[in-house]
């Protein structure tokens, strides 16, 4: 079972702050464990904008008709100091790993600078920190129940609002996720 591409859709019982209904895009997964970017927990009061004006990058020429106010996003506890961004090809930038044939995560600031212009991917996804399970974690979390998986989808993952991701998550394997009961049971 490979996982890569995928997302993890936190089932009600999983009450951990961090993850309770959340949406984790799967970046890598493979036997020595699986690294993962929240995809619905923005973080409060930051924008792209907030983190080009941190970083001092001026976003030039800049094109208007492209949105910065969009919220970063909480990809998890670990290194939440370091950015993530998730985006459409090209992949050209110095740090940039293809996850799908539509999906690159970059870490670099080149893929930074071209955010308000032109140059900038079609579809971008800011997140600080992420989220990572060692060896066999992730596997046995899902044995417990605490997590659904779905093949990822674009749409959720860059255009769905940010409230309706873990809804709408679950509802690509045709589960409605807010009439599950929040405890889990073992046949």
């Amino acid at each position: 079972m490979n996982l890569q591409h995928h997302f993890l859709i936190a089932m009600p019982a999983l009450q951990d702050p961090i993850f309770r209904r959340s949406v984790v895009y799967i970046c890598e997964h493979n036997p020595e464990g699986a690294m993962g970017i929240i995809i619905n927990k923005p973080l409060e009061n930051l924008k792209i904008e907030g983190i080009l004006e941190k970083l001092k990058i001026t976003p030039e020429p800049r094109d208007e008709s492209i949105r910065l106010d969009k919220p970063v996003m909480l990809g998890g506890p670990l290194a939440e100091d370091r950015g993530f961004i998730l985006h459409t090809p090209p992949s050209n930038f110095t740090s940039s790993i293809r996850i799908s044939d539509n999906t690159v995560m970059t870490t670099s600031r080149d893929v930074l600078e071209t955010l308000g212009t032109d140059k900038q991917p079609s579809d971008v996804m800011v997140a600080l920190g992420y989220s990572s399970w060692d060896k066999g974690q992730l596997e046995q979390e899902i044995l417990d129940n605490a997590w659904l998986t779905a093949p990822a989808d674009l749409n959720i993952l860059f255009k769905t609002p940010i409230a309706d991701r873990w809804r709408d998550a679950a509802r690509l394997i045709g589960v409605d996720i807010l009439t599950m009961p929040d405890v889990a049971g073992h046949a």
